[in-house]
């Protein structure tokens, strides 16, 4: 009876921590600096013209494919970056088209390896950083080197390199380590 207490609370509070994770993952979606990526699901509003509001996949190849200016690329650009493109391509159809882009389903891939209870892939919906994706890989194992976790980033032809130190950011120090990552960056904890 009080080993099942014990795992409820730990239960309860993997679940909070998790739920908080993804509240502070949905407000980083919001403030515009969302890199659309492949597999996310976009929702395309044309005020005014329905047969143009539609819901698209971003296609394996980064571009996305819409009513009247066919393929547009639509990886590696912010959402009011695409919204921009998008518009500009619009204009020989519609004179001063009015639209809105929305992020309606992410696919945040991120990877998480070395000494943590459950490494591997996650796949995310919105934007998380460090010490939430170590928390989703279930935190560190007894053997970690708490000390020495790096995250690698691709960067265009060039793997930028980030330090975290577990006991630090814990104890609420260095808390710039505690970075946001990124499609497809690689935690390692050695």
């Amino acid at each position: 009876m009080l080993q099942s207490k014990w795992f409820l609370k730990i239960f309860l509070l993997l679940f909070a921590l998790f739920s908080f994770c993804l509240s502070a993952a949905a407000e980083n979606m919001k403030e515009g600096d969302y890199i659309i990526g492949p597999g996310d699901v976009l929702d395309i509003s044309v005020w005014k013209n329905a047969e143009l509001s539609k819901v698209v996949p971003v296609l394996p190849d980064g571009s996305v494919s819409f009513p009247l200016v066919g393929k547009i690329q639509a990886s590696g650009k912010t959402l009011s970056q695409f919204q921009g493109s998008l518009s500009e391509k619009l204009v020989k159809y519609i004179s001063n088209p009015s639209l809105f882009v929305l992020v309606k389903h992410a696919n945040i891939p991120i990877y998480v390896t070395g000494k943590v209870k459950q490494p591997g892939e996650f796949k995310l919906n919105s934007n998380i950083n460090v010490l939430q994706a170590l928390t989703l890989a279930g935190g560190l194992n007894k053997f970690a080197d708490r000390n020495d976790i790096i995250i690698m980033r691709k960067v265009a032809d060039n793997t930028e390199v980030y330090t975290f130190e577990y006991d630090e950011v814990s104890e609420g120090k260095k808390l710039e380590q505690n970075i946001m990552l990124q499609r497809g960056d690689v935690i390692v904890v050695p």
